[in-house]
């Protein structure tokens, strides 16, 4: 057993020649460990890619929706791959990494987005590559994330979207109750012991995708790739776009969402309850007046009394919060949530 597959399976996760699982005796995101402390999640919903080569800045500067050029090395962004359209291909955590620009998008079109960053390389002096299984990426959630980690002797930012690093243990902190530990697999093992000794919990993936519903912090997988703005997915508000920035793949299009209209579908959190059965990413979303979808399930984290969940609804509806069904005209009823930052109205 190499120190990567220790380190899974000391999580209650699983690692096999072609994939990820997770095992786990409790099936629902811990609602009350990330209230009142903090659960360590291997990500094993997060691919990792990394760019080298003295090209590597300015190669993705020209293609992704924030500024890479201007990335401090002490600081991480949002970042996004989108099409020609403007619609996202990828979204993704951005850091550096000495030299190295590193990138965190879903791991199941992180294959197929390496492949397609890689055809722009051309005669730039970088190279994309998928993480070994010699480096890990572990997350931290949780209300008393923070002190988790201080009381670990583990690196821990004072300041959203900046990172620290300390003996090779890099600590990203998105904000005061969500942070992702780049860290060498063989230190893994002892970096989650440290972690539960200073009152962390060893928790699971609906876990971490619960803390990062809340904070309204969506990701893109391989069923909502390709399907909306950044505007739709709030991108903007999070800091994941750049309009001042050069051109870059999808700009023109996003600029003009941004300075000439205003998007009829944004990102809400909502709650669906327990008779909403097969809730998953992309499950259309309904009114009792209309046919017609008027939203769809980005992220959703399964709660033992229904599940809470991100999702582009249209704006209008969402703002009344009337009438909104899960799956059918006819499906449970679903209640809209307040986000940590206001949605334009």
């Amino acid at each position: 057993m190499n120190d990567s597959t220790n380190f899974l399976a000391r999580t209650n996760a699983q690692f096999d020649s072609s994939s990820f699982t997770v095992k786990t005796d409790m099936p629902y995101a811990d609602a009350n460990a990330l209230a009142h402390g903090a659960v360590a999640v291997p990500l094993l919903p997060l691919g990792h890619i990394r760019t080298t080569g003295l090209d590597a800045a300015d190669f993705l500067h020209k293609l992704l929706s924030s500024d890479v050029a201007g990335l401090a090395h002490d600081a991480v962004q949002w970042s996004s791959f989108n099409t020609a359209q403007g619609r996202m291909l990828a979204n993704f955590l951005l850091w550096r990494d000495g030299e190295e620009l590193c990138f965190a998008p879903s791991a199941d079109i992180a294959p197929a987005l390496l492949k397609k960053l890689s055809m722009y390389v051309l005669r730039a002096k970088a190279s994309l590559s998928l993480a070994g299984t010699e480096q890990v990426l572990m997350g931290l959630a949780g209300n008393d994330a923070g002190n988790v980690l201080s009381r670990a002797a583990l690196p821990a930012p004072k300041e959203d979207m900046r990172q620290a690093v300390s003996e090779n243990i890099r600590s990203l902190r998105i904000n005061s109750h969500l942070f992702i530990l780049d860290l060498p697999a063989a230190s893994a093992p002892g970096v989650l012991d440290s972690l539960l000794q200073a009152g962390g919990t060893a928790g699971n993936t609906a876990s971490w995708h619960l803390a990062n519903i809340r904070a309204g912090l969506p990701l893109v997988t391989a069923a909502t790739s390709e399907g909306f703005v950044a505007q739709m997915l709030n991108f903007e508000l999070i800091g994941g776009v750049s309009f001042s920035k050069g051109c870059y793949p999808g700009q023109e299009i996003i600029a003009r969402t941004q300075h000439l209209g205003k998007p009829k579908r944004r990102l809400f959190r909502i709650k669906l309850p327990a008779s909403a059965d097969g809730i998953t990413v992309g499950t259309p979303l309904y009114t009792s007046e209309v046919e017609q979808p008027i939203g769809n399930i980005i992220n959703v984290a399964p709660l033992p009394d229904g599940s809470e969940a991100l999702a582009v609804l249209r704006v209008e509806t969402a703002v009344t919060g009337n009438g909104i069904n899960a799956s059918s005209p006819g499906g449970g009823r679903v209640k809209v949530l307040d986000l940590p930052y206001g949605i334009p109205q």
